[in-house]
């Protein structure tokens, strides 16, 4: 008779314990072995090259800020262990953490939300297809990043809009600081930002100040 072949080896960080267990316990229905269990992206990383994982599945909201712990620790994980397959589940659309996770690789990826995986079935094929190499995306997921690619500014985080919103208003630095009660140097790092997602290089014949201005209030 022919071997069967070995169970997919899966890690799992969430800092739910109910929808932590109840993973475990779908990936055992499906065959996978799983191998690590967390409640925080800071242990599973600190395990992975322990365990040795196929695929990792990680919350993208996670202690100790719940906001993108997971899409960091899948960034991490695909430089630092690119044969390891990741696969981000959320409770909402993320666009900004989607992009960031397309751009970390070629493949071996996948963005799922939560409350439209309709069947085990379906979670067994996107884990499987992400340890194959595959990237899996959720239709909604698909549909955000095609509005960003056509309109730039959707991909700006909260914090850079209102900074490119408070240039509008012909603040300086300085002035967007004083009103957002950060410092100059994090204002100079959000511009650079929005310069760098509008597509805004340092060419030095343009003022890509007003340039981000313009592109603000033209929407």
């Amino acid at each position: 008779m022919p071997a069967h072949p070995p169970a997919l080896r899966v890690v799992v960080a969430d800092d739910s314990v109910l929808l932590r267990e109840g993973l475990v316990r779908l990936f055992d229905e499906a065959g996978f072995e799983t191998v690590g269990a967390f409640g925080d992206a800071d242990a599973l990383l600190a395990s992975v090259a322990r365990l040795a994982p196929d695929v990792a599945v990680l919350d993208v909201r996670m202690p100790p800020t719940f906001r993108d712990e997971g899409v960091r620790a899948a960034i991490r994980l695909r430089s630092e262990h690119p044969a390891i397959g990741v696969l981000l589940l959320s409770q909402y659309v993320e666009g900004t953490y989607a992009q960031e996770l397309l751009s970390a690789g070629d493949g071996g990826m996948g963005y799922l939300l939560k409350d439209r995986i309709a069947s085990l079935d379906e979670l067994q094929d996107a884990i499987t297809r992400v340890a194959d190499g595959g990237t899996v995306l959720d239709p909604q997921v698909v549909r955000e990043l095609l509005v960003r690619r056509t309109d730039p500014l959707v991909s700006l985080t909260p914090r850079e809009t209102e900074v490119l919103q408070l240039m509008a208003e012909g603040r300086t630095n300085a002035g967007i600081a004083s009103r957002l009660v950060i410092g100059v140097g994090a204002v100079e790092k959000n511009v650079t930002a929005i310069f760098q997602k509008l597509g805004l290089e340092d060419s030095g014949n343009d003022h890509r100040r007003v340039l981000a201005v313009l592109a603000f209030l033209q929407r």
